[in-house]
């Protein structure tokens, strides 16, 4: 069964595909609207940035990938990092999310609320759900790499509905 085409709905006529570019790829994506996580390592300190490229890539075994700029502070402590931490954001915590995407902010200081999980990994409280992974790769791709982790502990029981990213602005679901 098909669905048929709106007819109220004016008829759009494609443009000209624009050249690929940043400007091109950000506009696009503007438009998706994607789940927000915060992604933790620890070095000589905790570090933590707001990500919303978080991806399951397999079941079997379970790991998730996510990118990050080499340019971002977070990177050298990435970049050796062997565990990571992958948390869930819930809808009313855009102030995390926006603490976490900040340049130069403290982002484990007050109010943020944090402890050491496993594997000596920074785990927020009170988040959706919660990850740490073991990282098995780091692919580069483009001023970005790509980082694979292997899931080794978790907890998926927290209460509430997922934060967005939509349009540039943090978003919670509609029904």
């Amino acid at each position: 069964m098909t669905a048929s085409p709106d007819l109220a709905a004016p008829l759009r006529i494609p443009a000209q595909p624009l050249e690929g570019s940043p400007e091109l790829l950000r506009s696009v994506f503007r438009r998706h609207a994607a789940g927000v996580a915060v992604i933790t390592a620890q070095g000589s300190g905790p570090v933590g940035f707001t990500a919303t490229s978080l991806n399951s890539v397999a079941a079997d075994p379970p790991m998730i990938s996510f990118g990050v700029g080499t340019g971002s502070s977070s990177w050298p402590v990435l970049a050796e990092a062997e565990h990571i931490g992958v948390h869930i954001l819930a809808e009313d915590q855009q102030e995390l999310a926006a603490t976490f995407a900040r340049s130069g902010a403290d982002r484990f200081a007050p109010p943020t609320r944090w402890r050491t999980g496993p594997e000596g990994v920074p785990v927020l409280d009170g988040v959706l759900a919660w990850l740490v992974c073991r990282v098995v790769a780091r692919v580069p791709a483009g001023d970005h790499r790509i980082v694979l982790g292997q899931v080794v502990a978790g907890d998926p029981a927290g209460h509430g509905r997922p934060l967005l990213y939509h349009q540039g602005r943090f978003n919670a679901l509609r029904d």
